[in-house]
């Protein structure tokens, strides 16, 4: 190993290792992938950077540290938290960090058993899973519950702990969830705390990086909006915003399966006429203003309901 080690006196091509190690195509999958998140984009190039001359200082010989790469993602539902994650992951393998770059998702369920001897087993299994890449663990926070006494949440938090500790050159954990209910998490768990190097925060989208979106998401389905159409989406999406249950893109993406659908049936609806090419790809006007929102006004209801508006 001593034998592949640079000379002190030898100079190295920053620019020549980024664009080997392709994090540059990673990160531009992410622009494409995910509009606006600048300063979300920012970070993750920032621990690029760190991990790149952290790679740079080992061909040198230069010691430290593996970094500790854990992270907290917090954020409202549908602003790419998990989106994030595969990139980050991706990242994590192309500069050497974890063996696989694969991503293992899970919620509490996963994890924790509802009874004695139940949790150990779930978790230690779910950890083999993701050993050489990233464990994504969703809404992080509904692992401690205090107010059960007989809750084993913690028990999986403890394991968590020590592989996080002693596996941290072959697995990063990603936690993600509010930001005040992960803001509480922490404040009991300082133990978990303490292991995560890097938060990082996902604003809300606005109102023009969500039409953005849906012309992105519509486009990947092969679909396009009339003027008149984009017009309407864009005085729904404030009207859809301030309702409750708003779940940024994913809001947004319910809303374009419910205007295929009014699209599809007010195509069928003139099944005496042919159709060309263009009909079967443009969303029109009628098929946004359909939604429940413009008809009925603001809505009252169950948030199953709000999202079908």
């Amino acid at each position: 190993m001593d034998a592949e080690l640079l000379p002190d006196d030898a100079v190295v091509d920053l620019q020549a290792e980024f664009e080997a190690s392709q994090v540059d195509e990673v990160m531009a999958k992410l622009d494409r992938e995910l509009v606006g998140l600048k300063p979300v984009k920012t970070r993750i190039r920032e621990i690029a950077a760190l991990l790149l001359v952290d790679r740079l200082r080992r061909k040198f010989g230069i010691s430290a540290d593996t970094p500790t790469l854990h992270m907290n993602f917090t954020g409202n539902p549908g602003t790419g938290k998990t989106t994030v994650a595969l990139r980050m992951a991706e990242i994590l393998h192309r500069l050497g960090y974890v063996r696989e770059g694969h991503v293992v998702s899970v919620t509490r369920d996963d994890l924790v058993g509802q009874y004695v001897g139940h949790t150990a087993p779930k978790t230690r299994e779910v950890i083999k899973r993701a050993m050489g890449g990233v464990l994504f663990i969703d809404e992080a926070y509904y692992l401690y519950k205090p107010e059960n006494e007989r809750d084993y949440g913690q028990e999986s938090i403890e394991i968590l702990l020590q592989c996080m500790e002693t596996n941290r050159d072959d697995l990063v954990v990603i936690l993600a969830g509010y930001k005040d209910k992960m803001d509480r998490f922490f404040l009991s768990n300082p133990g978990m705390r303490s292991r995560i190097a890097h938060h990082i925060d996902f604003p809300d989208y606005r109102p023009d990086e969500l039409e953005s979106i849906a012309e992105l998401m519509l486009a990947e389905q092969n679909y396009r909006l009339s003027p008149s159409a984009a017009g309407a989406l864009s005085e729904y999406i404030p009207l859809r915003m301030s309702l409750p249950h708003f779940s940024n893109a994913r809001s947004i993406r319910n809303a374009l399966d419910r205007a295929r659908l009014r699209q599809a049936n007010r195509l069928f609806s003139q099944r005496g006429r042919h159709l060309t090419r263009l009909d079967l790809i443009t969303i029109e006007e009628a098929d946004i203003r359909g939604s429940r929102i413009f008809v009925e006004g603001k809505l009252e209801g169950e948030p199953e309901k709000l999202e079908l508006a």
